[in-house]
């Protein structure tokens, strides 16, 4: 009995070394920075940014406030991030007066996105 015991103590141990590699990726995850309240990748925490390209390199364009944000046209695939607290949502907007809104990401939530049809976000919270 106390050698399947130990077995399967080993087992779970084993097993749940592994997850906890599989999820270490995931500590290194935007939303694993931003749920400490920092920055992430040059994303100020309380921001929503808008990277130059499908990718976290260099220094997005970040929105703080609440409302309706246009942004200059922008061709192709960036990344957008919202590393804002919870209960604060980021909106991609269509039309640059922050309707006909079809994408949303919720807090810490990212995605490469193609920005070509759209022309504003809307950010809405508490």
């Amino acid at each position: 009995m106390s050698r399947t015991s130990l077995r399967t103590k080993l087992a779970a141990w084993a097993a749940t070394g592994v997850m906890a590699l599989g999820t270490g990726v995931l500590a290194a995850s935007p939303a694993e920075a931003a749920a400490t309240g920092g920055t992430y990748a040059n994303c100020d925490y309380g921001a929503a940014c808008i990277y130059g390209d499908a990718s976290w390199n260099g220094w997005p364009l970040e929105y703080y406030s609440r409302g309706n944000h246009p942004f200059n046209v922008r061709d192709g695939y960036h990344r957008i991030f919202n590393n804002q607290s919870p209960g604060w949502y980021l909106y991609l907007c269509r039309n640059g007066n922050g309707t006909n809104c079809d994408r949303m990401l919720p807090p810490w939530g990212y995605d490469d996105v193609d920005l070509t049809p759209y022309n504003s976000l809307l950010i809405v919270g508490p």
